[in-house]
Order: C-alpha cells, then sequence, then structure tokens
C-alpha cells in the first residue's frame, strides 16, 4: 500500500493544528504532496514535536471521513473528534462516563468491544477507540426527527398543490384555496420549523462535545502529570457546564 500523501492545503491545516494557538507555518509547495514524515521533519525544524504532528494529521483524516449529514441542505449531525496519546484507563474511562452522563443529562449504555469503548443514547454516540498516532475519542449525533419534519413538510406542499388543481377543475375554486393554504401551511411551517430548531440544537450539542472533549483532556494530562510526579490537575467542577 502507497504511503498517504498529503496536499498542499492538508500539509498547512497539519502544522495549523499541531501548532496552535501559535501562527502557522509556510509549508513548500509540492504538487504530489508530502508523505506524513517529510511533515514530520518540517515540523522538527520549528520545534513541533513528531507525535504532536501524527495527531495532527489524524485529526485531519478524521474530519475527512464523512461529510455532513444532510436533509433537504440542513444539515441534521453533530461530530467531534479529540485525539488521545493513549488509551483510557478503567478509572479514567469511568469519570468521561459519569462526564457525559451529566453533561447530556442521560445514562446511557455503556459497552465494551476488544480495544472500543462505547457510550450511546439513542442517536447520540461517544466512543474510545485506537487511531493513527494513539487514540481518539469520537462523539456524533444526529436529529433523528428532522428528516422526518422535511417529508412531511414536502409531502404536505405536493398535497396542496394536487388538490388545489383537482378542485379547480371541478369548479371548486373558493374551496381549493382554502385547502391548499391550509397543506401549504402546514407543509411550510414543517420544514420552517427544522430551521429554526437545528441552528440551536447543533449549536448546544456542539458546546456540550466541546466541554466533553475540554474534560478528557484535562483527566488524561492530570494521571501523565501525576505520573511523572508532577501536580494532578484538580477534579473538574460538576457545576461547570459551559
Amino acid at each position: 500500500m502507497s504511503e498517504r500523501r498529503y496536499k498542499e492545503a492538508e500539509v498547512r491545516k497539519i502544522l495549523e493544528l499541531a501548532t496552535r494557538p501559535t501562527a502557522t507555518q509556510p509549508a513548500p509547495s509540492a504538487s504530489s504532496g508530502m508523505t506524513l514524515a517529510e511533515i514530520q521533519s518540517i515540523g522538527v525544524e520549528v520545534g513541533v514535536e513528531p507525535d504532536v504532528i501524527a495527531r495532527a494529521a489524524a485529526s485531519l483524516d478524521a474530519g475527512a471521513v464523512r461529510p455532513p449529514r444532510r436533509s433537504l441542505g440542513m444539515p441534521i449531525d453533530v461530530a467531534h473528534t479529540v485525539h488521545l496519546p493513549r488509551a483510557l484507563t478503567d478509572a479514567e474511562w469511568e469519570q468521561l462516563v459519569a462526564e457525559l452522563r451529566a453533561t447530556f443529562r442521560a445514562r446511557g449504555q455503556v459497552r465494551t468491544h476488544g480495544g472500543l469503548r462505547e457510550w450511546s443514547n439513542g442517536n447520540l454516540h461517544a466512543s474510545v477507540e485506537p487511531a493513527a498516532g494513539g487514540y481518539r475519542l469520537r462523539m456524533e449525533t444526529v436529529k433523528g426527527d428532522a428528516a422526518g419534519f422535511n417529508a412531511l413538510g414536502l409531502v404536505s406542499l405536493a398535497m396542496g398543490v394536487a388538490t388545489a388543481g383537482g378542485m379547480f377543475l371541478a369548479g371548486e375554486g373558493a374551496s381549493a384555496i382554502f385547502v391548499s393554504s391550509m397543506l401549504g401551511a402546514s407543509g411550510a411551517g414543517a420544514i420552517l420549523g427544522n430551521l429554526i430548531r437545528l441552528p440551536r440544537w447543533r449549536g448546544e450539542r456542539g458546546r456540550q462535545m466541546r466541554h466533553i472533549a475540554q474534560r478528557v483532556t484535562a483527566i488524561v494530562r492530570g494521571a501523565d502529570a501525576s505520573a511523572d510526579g508532577a501536580p494532578a490537575l484538580p477534579p473538574p467542577d460538576p457545576q461547570d457546564r459551559n
């Protein structure tokens, strides 16, 4: 299998992810792309460790796995990936599950399959799994009824048009206007409702997932710092939900 080669724009993005919050580093132009090893060599020159570059590259690849799910052009899902330097211990996993339950206000179900740990509640899933350069916490959810509301809206609009046409042909113009208006309003209302509620829902889920990302990063860093003899980070404040 040939080695993955990254395009110039991808190289810049990897260096941006790896050096954040510092400024991005210029990447050489190469029409044939660059390998991960070549990007890591650039990172070493500017003081970025190879494993940091590897995690940033994995983050870029993870984000390109699946395009957002859409219904009538509206995004109906939310996803967030956090790259971890190692697998979580049993105690760290239990901490993460407790944080997931508190943040999403749902007990959910816990499953373990080999090296995969998963917590799920309906369409909401969070899993810790092996990934390039270490492990990753992958969170994703989809608004289950959004596509149904859009489909209902389209059906109501179509029925309104068809009913109006049939009634006009039958000489019932006044009734046709009333019936088609009712069906059309119902269909438009369903679609408009999605346009209003989906951005709010996605914003809330996005904030919750970013909160979980910060927590799991703190859990891992705290444990690693403690193992190295440095003071561990304080436990998460249960009142901090922003």
